[in-house]
């Protein structure tokens, strides 16, 4: 257990009558009778100084539900700054609060809450203090590592504003998050409040500058906590029409389509929950974000869908986005995106004592044209939870075919750990094999990492190796058959409170792939230095001296040739960030220089555009102008998303989208309006088209409820 004697205490208080959720603190009658807490202390501009406005915040509960309340003095409240109005905005540019609950009090696993002054529900959870992968080579965000956005709680929150500033009131009922009842129990918590105008970011319990809530090793306090089982058990079922058509079929017949199914969520115990589920659909979810490959190896998509997305990072062992042993994805998704029904499935997922549980089993149909038989999945993982930031574990996959076909099927087994060196330093890596019919050799991986981070200095080494024979069917891989070392030198500098430059972030970072020949695929040594602003603007400058080892010729682009050699070069990189908190922002990445043997000029622009709260846009070019030996190619991405939110629950969106390499334009229009847990009243719309031609159209109405049996 961390030492917890510099970290502030504070007391929760048990209420007999229900505080009404209206946003107005300061003259309730039940919130007048609990003293207030505040003493916020910055992280930036000014870190180790007191915010510049007050903030109270007061807790209390009752046998069903966990209260907060907040009040946000400022001078100027005409100058609070709102930038989105839905659900899980990205809350950093915005006046906000936000808050973490470790319910466990184990200083790695907790649930955030957080609003702005117009009442948006904002939530996730947390895994690992938030740790991931330091891996540089993300193509794509996503629902990995340890933060988990796309988790949706049943709760409650409400706000005013006036000319003492804003206030909130959260109302979270206890069987929404999960916690081991008793007596004179002790969370974990912590508070952080946004003001945008001046750039402030402060908390509660104060934190290094690196850090922020998900730091839970450096949380404080919240005592007095006497806690019974609230019971839990809610019905959610849907049903769903769909209306058709492929052009490109002969006869392009128009298909209608009605499904019904349920999800049904039950709290074995407070800390424990059982997850059932029912001809799983997800059609309310947001098409993938489109990429084009220039590289021989693996594209990495994230999960989106809200039933795997409920404690995701329990069940996530390995390297985030490079070796997921469990990943997903893989079930209901085959090759190339197809669609596979899911029959129904169980998870039961939480801790008992200190032991975190996870297990899952689904059931998958077959698709007769894409020769997908159906399958069984299975995951069960256990982490047991040690003093100082440790923790041992281990994870079992397994994919069973459930036709009549001999040795059909595939199966991961792997240990897992950490190793805590104080506050600052931890020591972590997992073994894994794989059982696949056919394979009876190199069939391991494993990696070793070693952390350091404190006082604004961050030092990473890692070795990961993947045998040519390691097969995880329901995990994913990057590539195969690697040894890779890494490392990672990174330098937070604050400079003097007088200066214009909030900091400077020096660092430099190297990776590198040999396969089991001793011949190297890929390394990438970048030198990079960021300067950021205290009004938000961001340069970034680096060179990047790069090696790709190409074993065989491949394809890189249509009648394009890479040919089989090594290739060494060298590349600039600059980045432009403006501030994101105003109604028009600007990101630009450009990167030119050699590339296999050629040249490459890479450009990505991002213009955002805000009207009020109620209309966000974001319009995305990624350019790539490429020469090699053989010839010279193109590429263009462009992404467009608005979205004008009618109020905080009810929103209209837009994705759409054109890739170059396939001349297709993808268009995803989704009309919401949320009740709670992210269900409620989906209409959908996706059209796929080429300049010329549609290619495929689809109408989707979808209605779900949430039905509390124990309310």
């Amino acid at each position: 257990m961390p030492d917890v004697k510099d970290r502030p205490v504070t007391e929760a208080h048990a209420i007999d009558a229900n505080p009404k959720i209206d946003g107005e603190v300061r003259n309730d009658p039940v919130w007048l009778k609990i003293p207030a807490f505040s003493n916020l202390i910055q992280v930036r501009p000014n870190a180790g100084q007191p915010v510049s406005e007050k903030t109270d915040i007061r807790i209390a509960y009752t046998a069903s539900t966990f209260y907060l309340s907040v009040v946000c003095f400022d001078a100027h409240p005409d100058q609070l700054v709102v930038s989105d109005a839905r659900r899980d905005a990205k809350l950093d540019d915005t006046d906000a609060f936000l808050f973490i609950l470790d319910t466990y009090h184990d200083f790695q696993n907790g649930f955030v809450f957080g609003t702005n002054s117009i009442g948006i529900e904002y939530d996730a959870q947390v895994d690992n203090e938030g740790q991931g992968n330091f891996n540089t080579n993300r193509q794509q965000g996503g629902i990995i590592g340890g933060f988990n956005l796309n988790w949706d709680g049943s709760w409650e929150v409400a706000t005013q504003v006036g000319d003492y500033g804003w206030s909130a009131e959260f109302a979270i009922p206890l069987r929404t998050i999960r916690f081991n009842p008793g007596e004179n129990q002790l969370w974990g918590f912590n508070a952080q409040r946004i003001i945008r105008k001046t750039n402030e970011v402060a908390y509660w319990a104060s934190l290094p500058i690196e850090f922020d809530l998900k730091r839970l090793s450096l949380e404080g306090t919240l005592t007095n906590l006497n806690l019974k089982n609230p019971g839990n058990l809610k019905v959610i079922p849907y049903a769903l029409g769909q209306v058709s058509k492929d052009f490109e079929q002969v006869p392009s017949n128009t298909k209608y389509d009605a499904e019904v199914g349920a999800d049904v969520k039950y709290s074995v115990t407070p800390s424990l929950t059982l997850d059932l589920t029912y001809n799983t659909d997800f059609a309310q979810v947001e098409v993938d974000e489109q990429q084009i490959n220039l590289d021989r190896f693996n594209l990495f998509f994230p999960e989106k869908r809200p039933f795997f997305l409920e404690n995701a990072g329990l069940f996530s062992v390995g390297s985030p986005g490079e070796v997921d042993l469990f990943f997903s994805r893989r079930i209901g998704i085959g090759e190339n995106g197809t669609q596979v029904p899911i029959i129904g499935g169980a998870r039961l997922s939480g801790k008992v004592h200190n032991t975190s549980i996870g297990l899952l089993s689904m059931f998958t149909d077959r698709v007769d044209k894409a020769q997908i038989h159906p399958n069984n999945y299975s995951v069960v993982r256990i982490n047991q939870q040690l003093a100082s930031r440790s923790t041992i574990g281990g994870i079992f996959v397994n994919r069973e075919g459930l036709d009549e076909i001999s040795n059909d099927h595939n199966r991961t087994y792997a240990i897992d750990g950490k190793l805590g060196l104080g506050k600052k330093a931890q020591l972590s890596g997992f073994y894994a094999k794989t059982s696949t019919p056919g394979i009876t050799s190199d069939d391991h991986a494993y990696k070793f990492h070693a952390q350091y981070q404190w006082n604004g200095l961050n030092l990473d080494a890692a070795y990961t190796e993947v045998a040519n024979g390691f097969n995880p069917e329901v995990g994913f891989l990057q590539r195969t058959g690697f040894r890779k070392p890494e490392f990672l030198i990174f330098k937070r500098v604050r400079l003097k409170e007088s200066s214009r430059i909030l900091e400077l972030r020096p660092h430099v970072s190297y990776r590198g792939f040999w396969n089991f020949q001793g011949f190297q695929e890929t390394g990438r040594l970048h030198i990079d230095n960021h300067i950021e602003w205290k009004n938000r603007f961001e340069v970034h400058t680096a060179v990047n001296f790069t090696t790709e080892g190409v074993v065989q010729d491949f394809e890189i682009s249509k009648g394009i040739i890479v040919q089989a050699g090594t290739y060494k070069h060298a590349e600039a990189q600059i980045l432009f960030i403006t501030n994101a908190s105003k109604p028009v922002y600007l990101r630009t990445l450009s990167v030119v220089g050699g590339f296999f043997g050629g040249s490459r000029n890479a450009h990505t622009a991002t213009v955002g555009l805000r009207i009020g709260d109620k209309f966000n846009s974001e319009f995305s070019l990624s350019h790539n102008d490429i020469t090699v030996e053989n010839g010279r190619f193109v590429t263009n991405i462009f992404r467009g998303r608005l979205t004008y939110s009618f109020t905080p629950s009810i929103f209209l969106q837009s994705l759409t989208q054109y890739n170059s390499v396939i001349n297709q334009w993808s268009n995803n229009f989704r009309f919401s309006i949320i009740q709670q847990s992210n269900s409620g009243l989906f209409l959908v719309y996706n059209e796929a088209r080429t300049p010329d031609n549609i290619l495929n159209r689809s109408v989707i109405l979808k209605y779900s409820r949430v039905i509390d049996v124990l309310k």
